[in-house]
């Protein structure tokens, strides 16, 4: 079973904008759950003029109260009241001269739990000749005659399921080589666990966790965006710094 999520929307800023400012995401007052940002490689093609960045992002990480109900204690190593470290993995796409920039992020902590990848397309868009309220701004804040269109689909999936089925197939065939048979009740336990219902839950819950968390997403964007506009990358390094050391003195943003 997967569960997919998917929104649309525009920032009213140009793609060059748009883009540097994925890149200097975190920290920002909604991200005080990011830890830590690593490059992992950076490659240039000449030819094709793209851009590809490997990045790693630590997090902090909780999982819902719904969720650790259902999980059993023996998978949950330090994390039974759920909170725990996970690490995502970041793949983007820059093409700056077509205009647009793609972006996919993984998580490589619990996905025999639940898988969660997340995609984002930016294209750069020009605006038609309509008059507009408040016109796009570009990197160094003048008007822009571009807006960035962004696209966001989440995919989740849990494979609960097949690893408790995966554990039994196990036991059973250790219990065979020894001529044991494992306690009816414990069957029982690892058979109510492979039931579909159990992956359904788990992903609805994902689900819903992920239709919360991007429009804090698309929040913190803003924030970087306007530091951007305001005063260059100047302000947004002095933004960053003071985003870090309100997260490690355990103040709130």
């Amino acid at each position: 079973m997967v569960k997919f999520y998917s929104t649309s929307y525009s920032y009213d800023y140009s793609f060059p904008a748009v883009s540097l400012a994925y890149f200097l995401r975190y920290p920002n007052p909604y991200s005080t759950h990011v830890l830590s940002t690593d490059v992992i490689s950076r490659e240039y093609d000449p030819d094709t003029q793209r851009l590809t960045t490997v990045r790693l992002h630590l997090k902090k990480s909780k999982l819902p109260a719904a969720i650790l109900k259902l999980l059993p204690r023996s998978i949950m190593g330090g994390a039974e009241n759920g909170d725990s470290q996970a690490y995502i993995l970041e793949t983007t796409v820059v093409d700056a001269k077509e205009g647009w920039m793609e972006a996919e992020s993984r998580n490589l902590e619990w996905t025999g739990v639940l898988s969660v990848i997340e995609k984002q397309v930016f294209q750069r868009k020009a605006l038609d000749s309509q008059p507009k309220l408040a016109a796009p701004v570009d990197l160094y804040g003048q008007q822009s005659s571009q807006r960035t269109d962004v696209t966001t689909t989440v995919t989740l999936q849990s494979r609960i399921g097949e690893n408790i089925r995966r554990r039994k197939a196990q036991r059973q065939a250790e219990a065979e080589a020894v001529e044991e048979e494992a306690p009816p009740a414990r069957m029982g336990f690892f058979k109510s666990w492979a039931a579909s219902p159990m992956q359904r839950s788990i992903e609805v819950i994902g689900l819903r966790r992920a239709e919360k968390s991007q429009p804090k997403a698309k929040e913190g964007m803003k924030v970087v965006l306007e530091r951007l506009r305001q005063g260059g990358l100047v302000a947004v390094l002095e933004g960053m710094r003071q985003d870090r050391e309100l997260m490690f003195v355990g103040g709130q943003v």
